[in-house]
């Protein structure tokens, strides 16, 4: 089944997703008759395929921006459960800022978007015995969706570094460069040691992020499903239109076999993308695997990291976890096919050979602490334009093959920021499936279907 008949225009830009129109050839078409087998008469299919930061996003803003008494069924389809991909390895590190320290493209929906999203996983885990049913998957240094709110600190580490700061310096942080609410700060060693005692600053002057957070990933994406199946209840019980979605532990090998079952599939498989055969070597992406340690302070060591401590950026980072519990990042093993989240011990000795002489270098204190693992993702990295790397997004029927009876859509390439990027993406891709159409998303995000650009 088809969302709209060709003689219905596609909505522009400003229309809104309640429209008359909208509701028309949604709610009233009844399904193929292999549709017809699901308890949803009239209504919609989709299949979202990736159940990590992109696809979760995704499933949440269909049902939150679908009309009200639209039936609507949406299978999540991930064979490694909620997060078990390279979402669910992320170190949490989030802020809207490029190296250069310059507000990302789009920084500031992106920003507000997901600042949405994650306090939206908040309060569907605010009782008590939802957080015990979480917490029950991590270990003893669970503290919720946010690790730290105490920001992040940038060391000046070499020449180039210290003529970027120079350069924020002499722009004197305009409007322009910074978020209200994420702002930059300048701070000298003295500043700095007041935030983490003995951080060693070669240059005497860093960057400071008091709003920039750290998430716990992997709690934040079960925590984001658990808030998509609380809005299918609501819905289902205050609305005409039913709501439906369902978690499928399975793997899709090709796109078709979806064909004929769903009205759209949004493809959010990061790095596993490529791997779909109709797909396979079409699409503008690199593939990079990352290690990622786990560090705690053993027992014998008396002095934690302070309460107020800020996670580091450097040649490694540092995501603070707790006062004794962190995670160093990341390696960059470029063309690996590895998706695996597991990682082997020589794998792990050289990430820890590579990565922590880079963390002592700013943080000496490290040292003293001891590996408790490692764990690594497979990140699907986008290919750089005038705005940055930006991510994939559009639909992709002009890709495959012709004839095809539903719409597929692409989410993907969002590199190592999916944390940053997934809120305001899954939205603008949930608005353009469901009002079949692509101009809804900006042409940035688009442009690299056009030959030119993937040439």
């Amino acid at each position: 089944m088809v969302l709209f008949d060709s003689s219905i225009s596609p909505l522009t830009h400003s229309a809104k997703l309640s429209s008359p129109l909208l509701l028309s050839s949604l709610s009233h078409r009844p399904l193929s008759s292999k549709l017809q087998r699901s308890p949803f008469v009239y209504g919609c299919r989709y299949a979202v395929l990736g159940a990590g930061f992109a696809g979760l996003s995704v499933a949440w803003h269909l049902l939150k921006e679908s009309p009200k008494d639209l039936n609507l069924h949406i299978d999540l389809y991930d064979e490694m459960g909620i997060g078990g991909g390279a979402s669910g390895v992320s170190g949490g590190l989030l802020h809207p800022y490029s190296p250069k320290v310059k507000l990302l493209w789009r920084g500031a929906e992106c920003w507000k978007e997901c600042m949405k999203l994650l306090s939206i996983a908040e309060q569907a885990v605010s009782s008590e015995e939802d957080l015990v049913s979480l917490s029950g998957e991590f270990d003893q240094d669970f503290g919720g969706i946010f690790d730290r709110r105490r920001g992040i600190i940038r060391p000046a580490t070499n020449m180039k570094t210290l003529n970027v700061l120079n350069d924020v310096i002499s722009s004197t942080l305009n409007a322009k460069n910074c978020l209200a609410n994420c702002k930059i700060e300048i701070i000298d060693k003295n500043a700095a040691e007041k935030l983490v005692p003995h951080i060693h600053m070669p240059f005497n002057l860093a960057f400071y992020m008091p709003e920039a957070i750290n998430v716990n990933s992997k709690y934040y994406l079960n925590a984001l499903f658990l808030a998509c199946q609380n809005i299918v209840k609501e819905l289902s019980a205050s609305s005409f239109g039913k709501k439906n979605l369902c978690l499928q532990k399975k793997s899709v090998y090709e796109l078709c076999e979806l064909e004929g079952e769903y009205d759209a599939v949004i493809i959010c498989l990061g790095a596993k993308a490529d791997l779909l055969p109709e797909l396979a070597g079409k699409l503008p992406l690199r593939t990079c695997r990352g290690v990622i340690l786990h560090l705690q302070l053993p027992d014998n060591i008396g002095e934690d990291y302070p309460d107020h401590g800020p996670s580091i950026l450097s040649d490694a980072w540092l995501a603070i976890k707790g006062n004794r519990s962190l995670y160093l990042g990341s390696t960059w093993e470029w063309k690996s096919r590895n998706s695996s989240s597991n990682v082997s011990t020589d794998e792990a000795s050289d990430a820890l050979q590579e990565l922590l002489p880079k963390a002592s270098a700013i943080y000496p204190g490290i040292t003293s602490w001891s590996f408790a693992g490692a764990r690594a993702g497979l990140r699907a990295m986008p290919p750089l334009t005038p705005h940055g790397s930006l991510p994939l997004l559009g639909c992709v029927n002009n890709i495959l093959c012709n004839d095809l009876k539903c719409k597929y859509w692409l989410l993907g390439g969002l590199g190592s920021r999916g944390l940053l990027y997934h809120g305001w993406l899954g939205k603008l891709t949930a608005e353009a499936v469901l009002s079949c159409n692509e101009q809804i998303i900006p042409s940035e995000l688009t442009s690299w279907k056009n030959k030119d650009s993937r040439s």
